[in-house]
């Protein structure tokens, strides 16, 4: 058997076996860190105790953002739901640890010292010295670090096992695909717009003849007026020096009322006056371009890779899902 594991990992070159990671992914698991919460058993997956500390290392950094995000009732269902799916990842990673070690399958130890190297050369310059002090000053051991890489290379080189290097997706399924998402393959539209904006001034008359100026404007501007000085004598927005110009723009840069108004202009057409928030707009499209989709032969790769990765995924969740059914799971 031991023969048979060896072959197994090596048809999987190195670089396909790692996750990226770093020295600190490493010391977010140290037991010390977050040591001053109360720990306890979140888990039980057959004869393996996963622990609240461990869910707490995992979710650490997220954590802190959310903290910086969210407050109240809202930060406490993001921060449940963040350690449920990672409780869940945990369950999935000792399944699959115990899935290799039945397998009586092995990862060779220069595997795991070659990975060492890579994460001296890229995180530490290839200073050997520098990485030992900072996981000394971590309370980190090289064994510890060795068995965490280890258990890393191990879950991917598991996972590649379970689907299939040379999956097939029918042309069909790619055209049906490209039908069906078309608008992912269409480059950005932009249009070139000028903008007149006349405020209400509601608090001196109700707007009435503010509405009344910017109609008379509007009428001015389709019999042939231009609309640089026009913006320039009555526009009071921020582009008013500039003649109304906001140059290209795409259908994110404006509120959605005025965005849904310029995207349908044509070319050179001018809108009508456009009461928004008390505020009245004149909008005229100078240009357009972008928005046109890429045909089917130059995205049908993309396309393919995509479905690819997609089975890949339903795959290991058929398999993972499997795994789940012949364990011994408890949460707590």
């Amino acid at each position: 058997m031991a023969k048979t594991t060896l072959n197994f990992i090596w048809r999987f070159p190195v670089a396909a076996l790692i996750i990226v990671s770093c020295l600190s992914v490493a010391a977010t698991a140290s037991p010390t860190h977050g040591a001053e919460a109360v720990n306890g058993i979140a888990a039980i997956v057959n004869e393996k105790v996963i622990t609240y500390s461990e869910v707490r290392d995992v979710v650490g950094p997220r954590e802190r953002l959310l903290r910086a995000q969210y407050t109240g009732d809202e930060l406490v269902k993001k921060i449940t739901e963040l350690r449920k799916a990672a409780l869940q990842d945990l369950i999935d990673r000792q399944l699959i640890l115990q899935a290799f070690e039945k397998e009586k399958f092995q990862i060779p130890e220069h595997f795991v010292d070659e990975r060492v190297d890579e994460v001296i050369k890229e995180n530490f310059g290839g200073d050997r010295n520098a990485f030992i002090k900072t996981m000394e000053a971590q309370k980190f051991t090289m064994t510890k670090f060795k068995e965490i890489e280890r258990d890393k290379m191990i879950v991917q080189a598991m996972r590649s096992k379970n689907v299939k290097s040379n999956l097939i997706i029918p042309p069909a399924k790619i055209d049906e695909y490209y039908r069906q998402h078309r608008e992912q393959f269409a480059s950005k539209a932009q249009i070139k717009l000028r903008m007149i904006m006349i405020p209400g001034h509601k608090d001196s008359g109700g707007g009435a003849g503010q509405e009344a100026m910017a109609q008379e404007i509007r009428a001015k501007l389709i019999t042939g007026a231009d609309f640089d000085k026009m913006a320039q004598m009555y526009s009071e927005d921020s582009t008013r020096d500039l003649g109304g110009d906001w140059g290209w723009i795409d259908d994110k840069t404006l509120s959605k009322p005025l965005s849904d108004v310029a995207f349908s202009l044509h070319q050179g057409e001018i809108s009508n006056v456009l009461d928004l928030s008390g505020n009245y707009y004149i909008l005229k499209v100078e240009g357009r371009q972008g928005g046109e989709v890429k045909p089917l032969k130059d995205v049908r790769n993309d396309i393919e890779m995509k479905l690819r990765q997609e089975q890949a995924h339903e795959l290991q969740e058929h398999w993972l899902a499997s795994l789940r059914a012949k364990a011994y799971i408890k949460t707590f």
